[in-house]
């Protein structure tokens, strides 16, 4: 996160960060892990965005990530430079054929499996 505000984006008033809702992800951990000053620079800097805990379109997200590794990935790469340029060539193949994530988690399953969240129309 330091190097995410300080040196890749050091212009950007508010950087918003989107992930799941691990308990480590809070700005406390900028105080457990820098000097107070610069915790506080962070913490006001940075936005912290919550996936939903239930959210569907995570599980999307996972298997893009899953593909991503298993195309891409799965393989020694020598630095930083090639990771990002071999990632990125992935992306953009993937935008240019329009590659997407078949979802089939139906409204009646999730009525099915997650019935305890949803109230039922039916008495």
């Amino acid at each position: 996160m330091r190097r995410l505000a300080e040196e890749h984006y050091p212009q950007a008033q508010k950087i918003r960060v989107v992930l799941d809702n691990l308990s480590t992800h809070t700005a406390v951990a900028f105080y457990e892990n820098f000097p107070a000053e610069q915790a506080r620079r962070l913490a006001r800097r940075i936005e912290f965005v919550y996936t939903p805990v239930h959210g569907s379109w995570l599980n999307m997200v996972e298997v893009e990530i899953s593909v991503l590794v298993r195309q891409c990935l799965k393989r020694r790469l020598p630095d930083d430079e090639t990771l990002a340029r071999e990632a990125k060539a992935w992306c953009e193949e993937r935008n240019r054929t329009g590659t997407s994530v078949h979802w089939r988690f139906t409204t009646e399953d999730a009525r099915v499996k997650l019935r305890s969240l949803y109230p039922s129309t039916e008495e």
